[in-house]
């Protein structure tokens, strides 16, 4: 036993270093699934008995294992395809991410002393992915050729949330268990983001402010050379583009870590029915940071200026490069609750159902940016200076509704199968290409097998129904864009007690 239980250590301490990698979003950013038990069944999880990925769900189903010690150990893939189409009077231009897999490892460890279960698990959240190529559309926002740059611009976006779980269960008596668990949060954001010249003066433009809102030191700077706004010396803007990113698939190059914790509870209506409801806390996250940041403004400037004189009113194309310190403010990952149910409906047959409201509308009103240049000589003019940016969001909660079914084929083979609904939470108006979180329809498969009573594997299948929302433009310059999104996933799990 006690290789046994080193053994386990020196696995989760590896999965402590690997981390979870950014996912790409189902319901809203949350996966339509924890687990391939629940996975296969729609994502419904909170009356029955699915592994220890009921730490992502109901933690009060974790003392519904009989033996001594448990251990699931999984891996996860997402596989999205996402399209972002403008629509410009030259015709309609289409980019294709280039984010199409995923991996996500997870653990779980259960260990039961009388009618009492702890554990330790780590799994992935949730969040978004895209890439668009420097050849797309999107490389050149403004869509006028930058003699400056020798490539266009890369457009990329990755969130990924994780949580290293402690949970606790207990049964307060034969028909009742009680569950709640701390969680240890970690968040990770990569972001290459490029904004035209008519969406950057439309954030920095009070009476305008469709999208968004920009202000600081640097806001200011540049406007007293930006020619539109009355300045002297910069008679176009072709991008403002915001730069942290990182090589690494398992953390974004902007950090942050906080807490959360979940209770649920069981009760046993019948010996065939079960119901089961759970309340996750909001996290409480401390501001997502890197000082490895960029902000570049791709321009064409009077070279007097350029070379810090008298303007010359000879104008050539010139990117300006601002190096420092960036954080995102407010990012949390949000409350949410849900009842579930599952009912015996024969001997071979078992019937689960969810419902969940997630809410977003409380954490995802607004995404805020706050950048700070170094003081170092070549950021020029702008050394010390800040910008705060806001792109509005205006997230509404969800409602999720999860639907599955598990059949006993026989006595060690299990098939499963589901269907997960949850209502689009992005309204059209604040739709962005880099975060397109729209996909509503989810269908599910699945299979276990039973090598003993102890011992098994199970595997599941989502495909996530093509979506498509279209932004409107959000002002009257900005073209709009179309986004589709489509998925297809999978999650293996080998599940051993003992």
């Amino acid at each position: 036993m006690k290789r046994g239980m080193i053994l386990l250590l020196s696995v989760f301490l590896s999965a402590l270093t690997l981390g979870a990698q950014d996912a790409n979003a189902t319901n809203g950013m949350n996966l339509e699934g924890y687990g391939p038990i629940a996975h296969a069944m729609g994502g419904a999880s909170f009356a029955y008995w699915n592994g220890t990925a009921a730490m992502m769900g109901n933690p009060a189903t974790l003392s519904f294992f009989g033996d001594d010690y448990w251990l699931d150990i999984a891996l996860g893939f997402l596989g999205p395809d996402v399209d972002a189409t403008v629509t410009t009077p030259a015709g309609a231009l289409s980019a294709e991410s280039l984010s199409d897999a995923f991996y996500m490892p997870a653990l779980g460890f259960l260990m039961r002393r009388g009618s009492m279960t702890y554990g330790l698990g780590v799994y992935s959240q949730g969040g978004m992915g895209t890439e668009y190529a420097d050849d797309s559309w999107m490389s050149d926002p403004s869509m006028g050729a930058n003699t400056a740059l020798e490539n266009g611009l890369v457009n990329r976006s990755e969130v990924g949330i994780g949580r290293v779980i402690l949970p606790f269960a207990i049964d307060v008596h034969e028909k009742f268990t009680f569950g709640a668990s701390v969680d240890f949060v970690w968040a990770g954001m990569d972001l290459q983001m490029a904004m035209s010249e008519a969406q950057f003066r439309d954030l920095a433009n009070p009476a305008a402010q469709n999208i968004g809102t920009a202000s600081g030191s640097m806001v200011e700077s540049f406007g007293m050379m930006y020619e539109p706004f009355g300045g002297t010396g910069i008679s176009q803007l072709y991008h403002a583009y915001f730069d942290f990113s990182n090589d690494s698939d398992f953390t974004g190059e902007a950090k942050g870590t906080g807490f959360a914790g979940k209770i649920g509870l069981t009760y046993n209506v019948t010996p065939k029915l079960t119901v089961g409801a759970t309340y996750h806390t909001k996290t409480f996250l401390g501001d997502l940071e890197t000082d490895n940041a960029t902000m570049s403004m791709g321009v064409n400037i009077d070279d007097g200026i350029l070379m810090g004189g008298a303007p010359s009113g000879n104008y050539v194309d010139y990117v300006m490069d601002v190096s420092g310190k960036i954080s995102i403010r407010d990012f949390e990952w949000p409350a949410m609750m849900g009842v579930g149910a599952a009912l015996e409906a024969t001997d071979r047959l078992m019937l689960a159902c969810d419902l969940k409201l997630v809410q977003w509308a409380d954490v995802m009103e607004d995404f805020k940016m706050s950048f700070e240049a170094d003081n170092a000589a070549a950021n020029g003019g702008f050394a010390g200076q800040t910008l705060d940016a806001t792109l509005f969001q205006k997230w509404d909660d969800q409602l999720v509704v999860s639907l599955g079914g598990a059949f006993d084929v026989t006595k060690e083979l299990v098939v499963r199968a589901g269907y997960n609904y949850g209502k689009n939470p992005i309204p059209d108006k604040y739709l962005n290409a880099l975060f397109p979180a729209i996909v509503e329809n989810h269908i599910s498969f699945g299979a276990g097998y039973n090598f003993t009573e102890s011992r098994a594997v199970n595997v599941s299948m989502t495909t996530a129904l093509s979506a498509e929302s279209t932004n409107g433009g959000n002002g009257t310059d900005i073209p709009p864009v179309a986004s589709e999104h489509s998925q297809f996933n999978w999650q293996v799990m080998f599940s051993n007690g003992f």
